[in-house]
Formats: structure tokens, sequence, C-alpha cells
């Protein structure tokens, strides 16, 4: 599935149907540059999952928590022991959590098969290209 947004509020739109297709012990890995629209998709998405409270990007702190949401980037890691020693392991087998990850590329060893993986590309200001 490919679909390409146009404003915020289509990046809603999207995260609200998308939200409605995931359950508790999901991981969702989001890849894509700087700037392509991640962390807005997860505001949206921890929005529509039900949790209250402003979703922040992790870069500098790593991880946050939402409720029952794990939000990780991995952004400033550089080796796959950082990202074992955050306790990654953890909230991905962790069946009573959502986990959403950015910049999931250190962890694919960690991540499950039925990850679900959602593809970001910047195209301008206001436009995004998203696949899963």
């Amino acid at each position: 599935m490919e679909i390409t947004t146009h404003s915020t509020q289509e990046t809603k739109e999207f995260a609200n149907k998308i939200a409605k297709g995931i359950s508790l012990g999901m991981i969702i890995a989001l890849y894509g540059d700087l700037g392509s629209g991640k962390t807005t998709f997860t505001r949206f998405l921890v929005e529509a999952l039900g949790e209250k409270g402003r979703v922040q990007s992790p870069t500098f702190v790593i991880a946050r928590k939402y409720g029952h949401i794990n939000h990780v980037d991995l952004y400033r890691l550089s080796t796959e022991q950082e990202v074992e020693d955050l306790g990654f392991k953890d909230m991905v087998e962790d069946k009573e959590s959502i986990t959403i990850v950015e910049w999931p590329d250190l962890a694919e060893k960690l991540l499950p098969k039925d990850t679900l993986r959602i593809y970001f590309e910047y195209i301008d200001e206001s436009s995004r290209r998203i696949k899963l």
C-alpha cells in the first residue's frame, strides 16, 4: 500500500486508519530521512490509539512512554549493543504494549517478522509519500 499525503490533516486521517488495525503486542517500525514525517505520524497514531498528552520526539531521550505505547528513536545510537542495553528486546516482547520505533535499522535483528514497517519520504513542505 502506498499513499501520498498533502497535509498534516491527511497524515492524521491515515494514522487513524492504521490505528484500527493495531493491537497490543504490535511493533511498528518507521523508516525515513529526517523531516519525512515519522514523529508527526506517531503523534497522530498515539492519539488515534486513545492516549492523551503531548507526543514529543524521543531523539535525545531515546524512549518515551505514553500509557501502553513505547515510542523509541534509535537515531542517536550507533551499535546493536546500545539497542540491547536500552532494554529494546523486553519492549518488543511485551504483549501488553505497542512499540513504535523510529530509525529501526540497528534493531532489525530484534524486530519480529510480523513488524509493521512503514516508509516515509519527504516530497515537499506539506507532502509525504508513505508506504506499508
